[in-house]
């Protein structure tokens, strides 16, 4: 066992730990509280384990579980950018990269290149494990304002389009699940949830 390389993933692994302070505007389900960076990964990983089946192709699992949880650790450096944010682009940008350089860096070579390769290819999204991974990332919030009643889209006064456009990103992973998603909208329209 190489212990430089073990020093270098323990220094990563406390790093990390950064992840937990990281504040998301959407809320945990049917609460007021705030959900944070490490519980949003985690809740994506172990919705990418229950809904894998509805990937409309087939997927390597353990990769997009890969991405789920390292989509974000980026934001330790960069902070979490809202979704609808109207100043900044929720898309990459050269400070995320400089971000997952650095952080992922601390890393043996290997598995430095590993994990920087795996948030390259979420962050573009052409692949089918990307694809489904980036479901669960828009899925999951639009469960939780749905419970919170309307919580960011409220708060935020976003409008219905603004949010279908931002959403529609599920059909690409998942035919099934944006059927399901496109439905809970129509629905939260329907009861004054979601303005149109």
């Amino acid at each position: 066992m190489n212990s430089e390389n073990l020093l270098k993933q323990i220094d990563f692994i406390k790093e990390i730990d950064k992840i937990k302070y990281i504040q998301r505007r959407t809320k945990l389900f049917n609460s007021d509280r705030n959900e944070n960076d490490a519980e949003h990964s985690w809740h994506l990983a172990m919705m990418a384990i229950v809904l894998s089946d509805y990937s409309d192709s087939e997927i390597d699992l353990l990769k997009v579980i890969k991405m789920v949880l390292i989509h974000d650790i980026v934001e330790i450096d960069a902070g979490d950018t809202f979704l609808y944010d109207q100043n900044k682009n929720h898309e990459n940008t050269t400070e995320e990269m400089k971000c997952a350089e650095r952080i992922f860096g601390m890393l043996p070579k290997k598995q430095a290149e590993e994990f920087l390769q795996i948030w390259i290819e979420f962050e573009e999204g052409n692949s089918n494990e990307a694809k489904f991974a980036r479901s669960m990332d828009r899925l999951e919030p639009l469960l939780q304002n749905t419970s919170n009643n309307g919580g960011t889209w409220k708060e935020f006064a976003v409008k219905y389009q603004t949010v279908y456009n931002k959403k529609k990103v599920i059909k690409n992973g998942s035919t099934k699940l944006w059927e399901y998603a496109k439905n809970l909208l129509d629905d939260n329209v329907k009861k004054g949830i979601l303005e149109k």
